[in-house]
């Protein structure tokens, strides 16, 4: 008999699974902060239930993690956990400490369909989206590992971001049930604040996202102009940074925080020249007559061989944040964690059964970049031939 795993509810669901199971609503919370505040899968030992209400769990349902296929820790304390999902594939999640917060980055997919140049995941392609489950599921194991490991009692993980393997967006409704157990005082009780959901651009779930349940937003923007961003987050074809900046202000009347974060990969001599500055300063300055509201994190790009792209020198990293300072931007350098473990920015890549030909749609991308030399765009070129659109997405 197939029974539920109670990882893929939020506090509502599970209330509704117990009045399946004739059982009262705030028995649902009980269970709740049994399975998150307390890490425990075995309902026998939640000693506060019921013994009727423990014996219907035992026949109906279960708390199932992801099994560990490996475990890696960084000479800076990050450790990465690959997890198996099953059919194959594998999924990989960040923990990363720093002195006043612990920072987990969760995946949301097995792949990822988006495909941006300078992302391992997206040249390894797109499996499956997650479960509910599978996405709680990174953040349940690693907070009470952290805690036997640390010898601590008190929570460990302070930050979320959905920074992993996968658009969350493109995983919408598995990612808000995720999102509100994350956020629940009954189970993990973070701040919207300190929960961060980053997107390529899906302009109409973000949308969504800010009535749903509007935790912080950061952009992966990456270009100034559309021809460029065209060429390194194919998702722009489809959504243009117009509509995409339009989003963003739409995003700020629900945001947590009153401003948007950018995220913006420093490609050496692709995007990372002062005109590209100055083409960002004015985009996010004067976007619909009001700018956008916003923050610049500057990513230095971490190289792997099918790129073909290399990382910017970091003088240059460091004058480009100078340009955007100097016109009254917050911008800061993202530090490089776990780069010696592969668990740095860009290098999640798990491993998937890959559905969308991505290695065979990004040559042929590479191939046709460098017969349009379309690397770099001079301010003001914003009319170069877009390159033809790859197959269609997998969502």
């Amino acid at each position: 008999m197939t029974t539920a795993n109670l990882l893929d509810f939020d506090l509502e669901g599970l209330a509704a699974f117990c009045e399946r199971l004739g059982e009262k609503r705030f028995r649902a919370t009980q269970l709740f902060r049994w399975i998150h505040q307390r890490g425990e899968s075995d309902f026998a030992r939640m000693t506060d239930l019921a013994k009727s209400l423990r014996e219907k769990l035992s026949g109906n349902a279960h708390v199932a993690g992801l099994p560990i296929l490996t475990q890696h820790e960084s000479k800076d304390g990050t450790i990465k956990w690959l997890f198996d999902v099953g059919d194959g594939n594998a999924v990989e999640a960040v923990f990363i400490p720093e002195d006043d917060r612990g920072t987990l980055c969760v995946s949301s997919q097995a792949g990822c369909a988006v495909g941006c140049r300078f992302c391992s995941t997206g040249h390894q392609g797109f499996s499956r989206n997650l479960t509910t489950g599978e996405i709680v599921a990174q953040l349940w194991f690693a907070e009470h590992f952290l805690r036997r490991h640390l010898g601590r009692e008190e929570r460990v993980i302070s930050n979320v971001v959905m920074m992993g393997m996968g658009e969350p967006l493109q995983n919408y409704a598995a990612l808000v049930p995720a999102l509100r157990t994350m956020l629940d005082d009954n189970a993990y009780g973070l701040s919207r604040r300190r929960v961060t959901v980053s997107t390529s651009g899906v302009v109409p779930m973000m949308d969504r996202l800010g009535e749903d349940c509007p935790v912080a937003l950061a952009v992966s923007l990456h270009a100034p102009n559309d021809p460029l961003r065209d060429d390194l987050v194919p998702l722009n074809r489809k959504y243009p940074i117009a509509e995409l900046l339009d989003a963003c202000n739409r995003y700020l009347a629900y945001a947590p925080r009153d401003f948007i974060t950018f995220e913006y990969c420093m490609l050496d001599g692709v995007n990372d020249q002062p005109e590209h500055a100055s083409q960002l300063i004015e985009l996010v300055k004067r976007h619909a007559g009001r700018g956008v509201s916003c923050k610049f994190n500057l990513i230095p790009f971490n190289p792997f061989p099918a790129s073909g792209l290399l990382r910017s020198p970091a003088a240059r990293v460091q004058a480009f944040a100078k340009l955007l300072s100097e016109a009254g931007i917050i911008t800061t350098v993202r530090k490089t964690r776990g780069d010696d473990i592969d668990a740095a920015c860009g290098q999640l890549a798990g491993d998937v059964k890959d559905r969308t030909r991505a290695a065979e749609r990004m040559a042929q991308r590479r191939e046709a970049a460098g017969h349009r030399h379309i690397a770099i765009h001079p301010v003001g070129q914003t009319n170069a031939k877009k390159p033809e659109k790859p197959g269609a997405q997998t969502r």
